[in-house]
Parts: C-alpha cells; sequence; structure tokens
C-alpha cells in the first residue's frame, strides 16, 4: 500500500468507521478514548492488507466492506485485550483481526453442504492415488484421476485450503494469545520457544509461505508470483506446512 493510499484508508476510517466501533466494543479503562482513536487509525491499514488477503482466499463470500468492519471490530478488540501497543502488537492485532473475520465466515456457513462434501471426495481420491503412486500426484495425474480440467483441480485445491485455513488459524490465534497473556515470563518464553521449533521443523519452501501469508498478509497469487509457483502449489505448500504446525501445537 502506498503512503498516500495509507493516508486516505485512515482519514476514511477515523470519518466512517471510528465512531460506530465505540458503540459496539467492550471500553477499556486503560486508554482514553482520544487514545484508543489514535493507536486505530494508526494500525488501520494492517486492517485493509488482511482483509485483501482473506477476500482473494475465500471467493468473496462476505463483502470486503463488511470484512472491514468485522477486521476493524478486531482490531479494538485487540488493542483492548492487550493496552498500550508495543513491538509485539502489530502480529497479536494480526492474528485477532484475520480471527474476527474468520469467525464470521464460519458462522456465515460460507461453504455450501455440496462444496463441501465434494471437497471430501476429492481429498479421499487423492489420498488413494498418492497410496498407489507412491508419491503425491502430479497436478496432471490428478486431474485426469478425479476426471476434471487442471483448472477445475487447482480450484478444488484453493477451496480445500481455505477450510484448513479456518481451521489452523484458531489454534495459532490460541497459542499467541496463550503467550502474551501468561502468568509468568518462564511460561511465556515456553510458548514462544515452542512456536519457534515448530516452524523450524519446516522446510524452507513452507517456512517462507508461512512468513508471506502471516507476517506480510500476501495472498497466493502475489505468494506464487514471488516463489514462480501456481496458486494451487502455493496452498499445498500452505496446507502441509499448517497440518504440521497444528499437530505440533496440539502435542506441546
Amino acid at each position: 500500500m502506498s503512503s498516500g493510499d495509507t493516508v486516505a484508508y485512515q482519514a476514511e476510517y477515523a470519518d466512517t468507521q471510528g465512531a460506530a466501533l465505540y458503540g459496539e466494543a467492550p471500553a477499556n479503562a486503560g486508554m482514553t478514548p482520544g487514545e484508543e482513536q489514535r493507536h486505530l487509525v494508526a494500525y488501520a491499514p494492517l486492517v485493509k492488507r488482511i482483509v485483501r488477503q482473506l477476500n482473494s482466499q475465500v471467493s468473496g463470500a462476505v463483502s470486503r466492506e463488511d470484512m472491514e468492519q468485522i477486521g476493524l471490530m478486531g482490531l479494538l478488540e485487540a488493542l483492548r485485550r492487550y493496552g498500550v501497543p508495543d513491538q509485539g502488537f502489530g502480529s497479536y492485532a494480526s492474528l485477532r483481526v484475520r480471527g474476527a473475520i474468520l469467525d464470521e465466515l464460519r458462522r456465515q456457513d460460507w461453504r455450501p453442504r455440496a462444496v463441501r462434501q465434494d471437497s471430501h471426495r476429492v481429498r479421499d481420491a487423492l489420498r488413494e492415488l498418492t497410496r498407489k503412486l507412491g508419491r503425491e500426484p502430479l497436478e496432471k495425474e490428478a486431474a485426469a484421476a478425479l476426471g476434471v480440467t487442471p483448472e477445475e483441480f487447482r480450484q478444488h485445491v484453493l477451496d480445500d485450503c481455505a477450510e484448513e485455513m479456518l481451521s489452523f488459524d484458531e489454534v495459532l490465534q490460541e497459542a499467541t494469545e496463550h503467550a502474551h497473556s501468561a502468568p509468568s515470563p518462564e511460561e511465556a518464553y515456553l510458548v514462544r520457544r515452542s512456536l519457534e521449533q515448530v516452524l523450524g521443523s519446516l522446510n524452507e519452501k513452507e517456512q517462507r509461505v508461512i512468513q508471506m501469508i502471516y507476517e506480510f498478509e500476501l495472498s497466493y497469487k502475489e505468494i506464487a508470483a514471488v516463489l514462480d509457483l501456481s496458486d494451487a502449489r502455493v496452498c499445498q505448500l500452505n496446507k502441509s506446512a499448517l497440518a504440521k504446525m497444528k499437530a505440533a501445537l496440539q502435542r506441546g
């Protein structure tokens, strides 16, 4: 986002969104309304980046405007839980904003039952094909086995990854909140150390994909351009990394 776009978005937020949020979120005695407003305006572009990323991954199930409003509520809640922002607030707020939007997507049951059932069918067929081949099938092999075009197969992969994204965000958010609110520095250190070890267990491509999604808030299309991969392949790398991280975090 350019500096001009940032200033414009901040101005738009302050004029049209800020006042509405104060009537919906619980008050925080730790900051005055004026202080809250300044911090919200400063971090409002973070909401726009996350909305742009998620909107490209969930096929426009919720309008961009509604996503931004929900994300701003998540930002305000993050600010009131965290307190005065410091160097770690951006990462914490990103997960709270993402979580608020994903909760709303889940509440609206954004994936029709037929789509979910088809996703399970594709997943089972790919598991069987992988067993027969003794390796992960190539895109053209998977498409042929499913009787679909490569384009249709890539869309299946993207749909499946979107569902996985919903479940992993809860795990990551819970771990991050636990680290922030841990009763002792030792416990907070252990949680952060666990996250670092899980990330270190991923291969290089998986690490880069996770970093680009959760730290830099890039979309699959943007990551694909950087890594010279298809959107679907980026999605598959993300999914494999999330499965490893989720399992490790739950064991810990």
